[in-house]
């Protein structure tokens, strides 16, 4: 039988009290938006689910599409039919007829939304279960694990019956959580720290410094090519180019080796925060897991953080380096990350930087050079790419 929706069930967003309209308008935003490619859709949101009309199109591809959403826990390819207990029956056996082999386990499992449907949840189970078994072969129940959950929805206006759940991203909607503007370096860290921001529905801007001759235009084309990889669960994202050279030669020349790397992280917090602000952003974002390097202990972060009052979230903070790979190589960045062309982040590496840097000691450190000056030229002469995955235009009507 052929499947004529899509049912999209919410996770997260279902806990949501008066402003969880919000939250749902801004997924079914995210969900067109993923799905631009596909014109022949058509959808229709309620307060516990979205449902996407197939019109033909087929459901492959859209299924890919759909798992990479946050905000949605899970989704099915499901049969629309009439609420009337005849047409439940033979939908029902229609749709895992097509589905089963021989031997297979199968139990019911409905949701009664309309409570003036005459049968209550029990009886529908045991109509359709009874429907199901009577009219197929080699087919038997199991209650506690099911090779086939056969679901039933019963809704005022119509009946939708699904056979398989695909699981979602979780999370909340992108957009739903401000605006945050994300360090990306080039290496595996960075790129984990954005997708873990981007599921807890916070929008993303990218910032990355750029040190040329130092650094090459492959390093450039890495840092691209993670941010399209984070498009995939963000959409279109803002990637902003900072000119660092003259800032980190800078540096080389006026500061003590051993706190170069301090200097480095907090000029780049400064100029991260002035493009913060204009782009109204509301925190940075960085890959930092604490103690991992030298400019990851607390002392060190004590330091660098003075130069702003904006919110640093790090959300890599507690994890150790196999875990952050292990979810790099998840969402697809880790190759992209391992190519072997230094960032701003590598050149200039002190042999041995401070661990335990004091900050009223950076801070005199730079004060023999007008880094203000400095700062405001890189910030005027930013190059800022829209990266995307998506060729089109956002569409100004949704839903």
């Amino acid at each position: 039988m052929k499947f004529d929706h899509i049912l999209i069930r919410f996770g997260e967003i279902s806990t949501k009290g008066r402003n969880r309209r919000k939250f749902i308008d801004r997924l079914k935003r995210n969900i067109r938006e993923v799905l631009i490619d596909f014109p022949n859709l058509n959808y229709q949101g309620t307060r516990d689910r979205i449902y996407i009309l197939l019109n033909d199109e087929s459901h492959e591809e859209i299924v890919k599409k759909l798992k990479l959403v946050f905000g949605i826990q899970s989704f099915s390819l499901a049969i629309k039919c009439e609420s009337e207990i005849s047409a439940i029956k033979d939908t029902a056996l229609n749709a895992i007829t097509s589905l089963y082999k021989p031997n297979d386990t199968f139990k019911v499992t409905t949701k009664r939304a309309d409570k003036q449907f005459p049968l209550d949840t029990n009886a529908l189970n045991y109509q359709i279960g009874s429907h199901v078994l009577i009219n197929t072969d080699n087919l038997s129940v199991d209650v506690k694990n099911p090779v086939i959950n056969l679901r039933v929805e019963v809704r005022s206006e119509a009946t939708y019956i699904t056979c398989f759940d695909y699981q979602g991203a979780g999370g909340l909607p992108v957009g739903s959580g401000g605006k945050g503007l994300l360090l990306l370096s080039g290496g595996i860290d960075s790129p984990v720290a954005g997708y873990l921001t981007l599921k807890r529905g916070v929008e993303l801007e990218i910032i990355h410094f750029f040190s040329p001759p130092y650094t090459s235009d492959r390093a450039k084309q890495k840092v691209v090519d993670l941010a399209k990889e984070l498009t995939s669960y963000g959409g279109k994202i803002k990637l902003h180019i900072v000119p660092f050279t003259t800032i980190q030669e800078k540096i080389q020349a006026q500061v003590p080796e051993n706190y170069t790397m301090t200097s480095t992280r907090r000029m780049m917090l400064k100029i991260a925060d002035q493009l913060r602000e204009k782009q109204q952003a509301l925190a940075l974002i960085t890959g930092e897991s604490l103690g991992q390097v030298a400019s990851q202990t607390l002392e060190s972060m004590l330091a660098i953080n003075a130069v702003t009052n904006t919110p640093i979230l790090r959300p890599l903070i507690t994890m150790d380096k196999l875990e952050i790979i292990e979810i790099a190589k998840e969402i697809n960045t880790h190759d992209i990350s391992i190519r072997p062309y230094e960032d701003c982040c590598t050149i200039f590496t002190p042999a041995s930087p401070k661990t335990m840097p004091k900050l009223e000691k950076v801070s005199r450190f730079e004060s023999f050079v007008d880094f203000d000056e400095l700062i405001s030229e890189a910030v005027d002469n930013i190059e800022t790419i829209l990266i995307t995955k998506i060729q089109k235009e956002e569409m100004n009507s949704l839903f």
